[in-house]
């Protein structure tokens, strides 16, 4: 008996009806109240369905927007991406998805974080889920979900990882290469020349009577010189050159694609420069000047260690011979 009722009122006309309405009503109240972007289109890209979300996000009257076309009321999307990905979505009858990676945006709505972006605008995950109805075709609904947290913790943990990274290469008082990165530099630049055929030099250096600057003027005298003087040499050499600290005074310097004679020409310049710049510390003059050692790779090396080698011992020629001046040799 109580079966058979059930069967009758599902059957019924008026009740499905209040069923249906029902229904609606629920769909529109969770629709309304969810902190996500709901906006459905048409196949031609007309809006259908536009939720509460849409209307606390932007100064629209959600009503007014009602059948118009998307790309009229909301102008800052992208046309050609966004016809492509809905047309695609419809054609396929597959969902679609852009996260906030890719594009930061596609709705310019205005977070309202208590944080500091680089957009004033919620980063956003949108997806695109085709909808087939009875009467109408294919829509596409848009699901848009703020992920500004998300971006804004996430850019601060990349930042942090990067800074970390380049902390891990960097010495930390002169700002140039430390040993270990500068030395796998060079690893890799000789294998690139061996492999090429190309030219590669390479220039060791180190201040002269370093010591003896350090005993007169103490050490935070000598680490003032060391920045100084690795300053002014990062200011003279080009974009692929790479400087690194080898260790205490002694520095070096990788020239990737460069024979001898313009290794030459630049170890030259560095200590020109080097002695003729005023440096002072605690209003004394300071009288600083560098030696310099210059080899090529040439056929006879085996590995990357030999020219490091080769220009230590010109290194220690150009301080033989008097210091303040460059030496070359020859494998």
């Amino acid at each position: 008996m109580g079966k058979s009722s059930s069967l009758s009122a599902s059957n019924n006309p008026t009740k499905r009806a209040v069923n249906e309405q029902v229904i609606k009503q629920i769909n529109d109240q969770v629709a309304n109240q969810l902190n996500t972007g709901i906006l459905v289109v048409d196949n031609e890209f007309n809006i259908v369905v536009c939720n509460r979300f849409l209307k606390v996000h932007t100064d629209k009257d959600i009503n007014k927007i009602i059948g118009h076309n998307i790309f009229l009321a909301f102008p800052e999307l992208p046309e050609v991406w966004l016809t492509r990905k809905l047309n695609g979505c419809m054609q396929l009858n597959t969902p679609g998805f852009c996260s906030w990676e890719q594009r930061h945006h596609l709705f310019e709505l205005p977070h309202t974080r208590p944080i500091s972006t680089d957009s004033e605008f919620m980063a956003q995950n949108c997806t695109f889920l085709p909808i087939n109805t009875d009467e109408n075709g294919i829509h596409v609904c848009i699901l848009i979900e703020d992920v500004t947290d998300v971006c804004h913790y996430q850019t601060k943990l990349q930042k942090t990882l990067d800074d970390l990274a380049l902390m891990s290469r960097i010495d930390g008082l002169t700002q140039v290469y430390n040993r270990k990165h500068w030395q796998e530099s060079l690893q890799q630049e000789y294998a690139k020349a061996r492999r090429y055929n190309k030219s590669l030099s390479l220039i060791m250096l180190d201040l002269d009577y370093f010591k003896l600057l350090n005993d007169n003027f103490g050490h935070q005298c000598g680490d003032m010189v060391l920045i100084e003087v690795s300053a002014l040499i990062s200011s003279l050499l080009r974009v692929e050159d790479i400087f690194g600290r080898y260790g205490g005074e002694e520095f070096a310097i990788i020239l990737p694609e460069t024979n001898i004679n313009g290794a030459l020409e630049l170890a030259q310049r560095v200590c020109k420069n080097v002695a003729a710049a005023a440096l002072t510390y605690n209003e004394q003059t300071l009288n600083v000047t560098i030696s310099l050692g210059v080899a090529e790779l040439s056929k006879h090396e085996t590995n990357y260690e030999e020219l490091i080698t080769l220009a230590d011992k010109a290194l220690y020629q150009a301080k033989h011979d008097g210091r303040n001046q460059v030496s070359s040799l020859t494998a």
